[in-house]
């Protein structure tokens, strides 16, 4: 990697660091790829100093990668070429309007504490997401994320109506309309929507809100085997049901999670957790309607947790961290997110299984059930080779079945640095269309490079 002159930011009206302490926490995320220590870091409050920074580090051929939160899974943050990191947490403004159920927020903003300033007003951003205390409105727009909730809300995309960002080269742009539709010209709002800060930096958006539901009701659903409970899960949503979330969970997984908290006593076993979301009465009937749905598929177990919902919900945010913490000498290897059309999930649930136990794998498995969403997470000794080797190969072999199921490789994380090499598989001759597209935005390539797309 070069080092890069970034002496030029001293003479911008911007808050920066070129001191080694701060520029490490900025060399990783949240993934456990490599990382990489940017020459500078700099701390811009509004859209004008954005362009600064961007337009002088174009004029001087040095590469700057957007920041949010710090929590991508993918490596889509880590600065692979130096240059400059772009932090935008100091773009915190959040300007709601309940009448038409809208908000205009800065990049900065942590998904949860938007919520919490939302919830005086019975409103809410809804894709939910396990990071929710970290991530960022401007990393969710980046990566198009999503979670818990997308099964019934839909993910980022689906909630932003307006982006103001800055291009590569310094230049503002405004995509979108605040409008419920729109059928006038490209969409370039769709195009910056997860494209990870490649095409440009969010600086402001107008987003979508939803009510918070009046009434929810909720359980915990243990299955003989993991498929019967995704056989219950492609039921659900085939039946036309639409749950607030429908989460998967394998014995694996649940093992994990007892073992990580004192008060969980999960039966160890594949499981459902349940979230009807409703406004009306009709909720009961749809909760029986499901629970008929599910015990057609050998139900071991089914609890309703009342008010203990918020401590499961809690649980299942936490099931990273708790394999992570499951023994001192494994680490996490990778953190797969695939999805497949609902009627091929017990399938890639199915092989994903099959192929731990072919390569001798301890491999964790959640997911966004309701959307085809698939987490998974090889443990490994880091120290050995040869193990590391059997968690990549198993990555490989899951993401490439997802493919052939007519599936993606990546759901909600991005692409960033560890799904490049799926693009073409997934995408074919598409890719070349997204190069283009690219290099006519960005002719330097300047802007988070080495990420999204593959190389030629």
């Amino acid at each position: 990697m070069t080092d890069h002159d970034v002496s030029f930011l001293r003479d911008l009206d911007v808050e920066c660091s070129f001191t080694e302490s701060r520029r490490e926490q900025y060399a990783r995320d949240a993934s456990p790829h490599h990382p990489s220590t940017p020459d500078a870091v700099v701390w811009p409050e509004r859209t004008e100093e954005v362009s600064d920074v961007l337009s002088a580090a174009y004029e001087r051929g040095v590469p700057v990668t957007p920041w949010s939160g710090g929590s991508g899974l993918e490596g889509n943050a880590i600065p692979v070429e130096g240059g400059i990191v772009l932090s935008t947490k100091e773009m915190t403004w959040v300007e709601a309007d309940p009448d038409t159920l809208t908000a205009r927020v800065g990049p900065g903003v942590v998904y949860d504490d938007l919520n919490e300033a939302l919830a005086g007003d019975g409103l809410r951003f809804p894709p939910g997401i396990s990071s929710g205390d970290v991530a960022t409105i401007g990393g969710m727009i980046a990566t198009n994320a999503s979670g818990f909730n997308a099964v019934r809300y839909g993910e980022t995309r689906d909630h932003v109506r307006r982006i103001e960002a800055v291009l590569p080269d310094g230049e503002v742009v405004e995509a979108g309309r605040n409008v419920v539709k729109t059928s006038s010209g490209y969409s370039i709002t769709d195009l910056l929507v997860g494209s990870e800060g490649t095409l440009g930096v969010v600086t402001d958006a107008t987003i979508e809100l939803a009510g918070i539901p009046a009434e929810k009701r909720a359980a915990l659903v243990a299955f003989e085997s993991a498929r019967d409970a995704c056989r219950a899960v492609s039921d659900v949503i085939g039946a036309g049901v639409k749950p607030g979330a429908i989460e998967f969970m394998d014995a694996h997984s649940i093992e994990l999670l007892n073992e990580n908290r004192d008060d969980l006593t999960l039966p160890e076993r594949a499981t459902l957790l349940l979230e009807l979301h409703g406004n009306t009465s009709g909720i009961d009937e749809d909760y029986a309607f499901v629970e008929g749905l599910c015990r057609d598929h050998n139900v071991v177990e089914w609890t309703e947790p009342g008010g203990a919902m918020a401590d499961v919900w809690e649980a299942r945010r936490e099931a990273l961290p708790a394999a992570r913490a499951y023994d001192p000498d494994l680490d996490v290897a990778v953190i797969g997110d695939v999805v497949v059309p609902i009627t091929n999930y017990p399938d890639i649930v199915e092989r994903a299984h099959e192929l731990a136990d072919e390569y001798d794998l301890l491999v964790p498995l959640v997911g966004h059930a309701g959307d085809g969403n698939l987490h998974y997470t090889p443990l490994v000794d880091r120290e050995d080779e040869d193990h590391v080797i059997r968690a990549m190969a198993y990555n490989n072999e899951v993401v490439q079945a997802a493919i052939e199921m007519d599936g993606t490789a990546t759901g909600e994380h991005g692409v960033g640095i560890g799904k490049r090499g799926f693009m073409s598989d997934e995408h074919a001759n598409t890719v070349d269309v997204m190069r283009a597209v690219k290099d006519a935005i960005d002719p330097k390539g300047l802007l988070n490079p080495g990420k999204v797309i593959p190389e030629e």
